[in-house]
């Protein structure tokens, strides 16, 4: 690493931070993520300037070119990297029992490092990570559309009363527990309300395979239990 650098190494630094975190950035906007454009280009852009700002103090601490690597001045780029783990912090959410953004935070701690490598001059290092997370956010995702996981719903019926269904078919719980498993669904938990002896209202917890292309709809199997006449209201949650 050179103490002094020339204006043109710099500019070639900021550019090619600039147009590597515009491309992840790009990505997360296309996916419509919280991290878009900007916050990627801002994140990269300030290591960047932290490691080159590094740079050009070395030669304000009296010491010679060879010994930069146990100067204090490493810790403004590193203290970056550690303090950016708070917005990564704030990007991850749960919700429904699910953990949402996990991803964006990893984007936003990898810009940070593609910044450092820009601004410290690993061009190259730089610029085929750069490629490497844009075949692993675009090609990837692809990929994993393709990979069958395993998804939960919620499930709520509510059963007519007796006097209203008298010459209904009421369903038994077995039946119900058939009619689920024989259709592939996993029934992670199983509550059941009766009134007088008869099955007043049922809430399960379902799992299944699913495919991330798929849109989330109503199954089959659910849409031929809400026509049941003893059936009053359905609800089904994906």
């Amino acid at each position: 690493m050179s103490v002094v650098l020339p204006w043109e190494q710099i500019a070639l630094r900021i550019l090619l931070a600039t147009i590597a975190s515009f491309a992840i950035g790009y990505n997360r906007d296309e996916q419509g993520k919280s991290l878009g454009i900007r916050t990627t280009m801002l994140v990269c852009l300030a290591a960047t300037l932290a490691m080159l700002q590094a740079n050009q103090l070395m030669n304000t601490t009296g010491k010679a070119p060879n010994s930069f690597v146990v100067l204090d001045l490493m810790r403004l780029p590193l203290g970056i990297l550690s303090g950016i783990g708070f917005i990564g912090a704030g990007a991850i959410l749960r919700k429904d029992g699910l953990i949402h953004g996990v991803t964006t935070a990893a984007t936003i701690w990898f810009v940070t490092v593609l910044g450092l490598l820009f601004g410290g001059g690993q061009l190259i290092l730089a610029t085929f990570s750069t490629g490497l997370a844009l075949i692993i956010l675009w090609v990837l995702k692809r990929v994993e559309r393709h990979i069958p996981t395993l998804h939960t719903g919620s499930l709520s019926v509510e059963f007519a009363t007796p006097e209203a269904a008298t010459m209904a078919e009421r369903p038994t719980e077995e039946e119900l527990r058939q009619r689920l498993r024989s259709s592939g669904y996993e029934i992670r938990t199983w509550t059941v309300r009766y009134r007088e002896s008869e099955l007043a209202s049922l809430s399960c917890e379902l799992r299944w395979p699913h495919r991330d292309q798929m849109h989330p709809n109503t199954p089959k199997v659910l849409r031929e239990l809400a026509a049941l006449p003893s059936v009053s209201a359905l609800c089904w949650r994906d």
